[in-house]
């Protein structure tokens, strides 16, 4: 009994003078395509027009949190991050976030019998397109940050139009007649407009993090 606690003393010592070190470039990946995935899945939903339950991306955003939190989990115990700890959870958190709205827009859709139309077909492939451009900016700037920094320009593009299609959108709902129609409509765009929003943090986030990789 004595030996095996030894043992643990010794391993814990081991643990504290070379603790494990994580991949935070190859978490940060993942997630970002995962992110990809659900807007996709968000897109083919739309697309159906059926208005069913999202299924698909409920799972994918499913598996999204879960990558969130093992994230979280590996920065309370890592004594290092290739850097600033800060910007790796709030990047997560902001990928997060985008298809946390994605998801309440399709149940808000179906509760509300808001069949998709042009405008949510348009902010929702800007939004694909945008964070196709983050995914492939996370995977080359461990290596090529330079590259990376040169797609941020391209992710802004699309964050605007997102916000140009919400404006639009809602000049042409509210020359509408019918109230209801109007606020439904409303709501719908607004979340849409949200995940704009939130990809913009994200963006900022991104930029942040490029600009210091050494």
């Amino acid at each position: 009994m004595m030996e095996d606690g030894r043992g643990d003393e010794r391993r814990s010592m081991l643990d504290r003078l070379f603790p494990v070190r994580y991949d935070f470039y190859a978490m940060l990946r993942a997630q970002a395509d995962q992110t990809v995935k659900g807007v996709s899945a968000f897109i083919e939903w739309l697309e159906m027009g059926n208005l069913n339950e999202p299924t698909k991306l409920m799972d994918d955003e499913q598996k999204a949190d879960d990558m969130r939190h093992l994230m979280e989990d590996r920065l309370m115990e890592a004594f290092t991050t290739p850097f600033d700890r800060q910007d790796i959870y709030q990047f997560s958190r902001q990928m997060d976030y985008i298809l946390n709205y994605c998801l309440s827009t399709a149940v808000e859709m179906r509760a509300f019998r808001v069949h998709p139309n042009e405008p949510i077909m348009r902010m929702a492939a800007s939004l694909l397109e945008a964070v196709n451009e983050v995914a492939e900016a996370i995977h080359v700037m461990e290596k090529d940050h330079l590259r990376a920094e040169n797609k941020i320009k391209e992710m802004r593009r699309w964050e605007k139009e997102i916000e140009s299609t919400y404006v639009e959108a809602l000049q042409n709902a509210f020359s509408g007649d019918d109230p209801i129609t109007i606020l439904k409509d409303r709501e719908i765009y607004h979340h849409m407009r949200d995940a704009g929003r939130t990809l913009s943090i994200t963006l900022d986030i991104l930029h942040r993090i490029i600009v210091g990789i050494p």
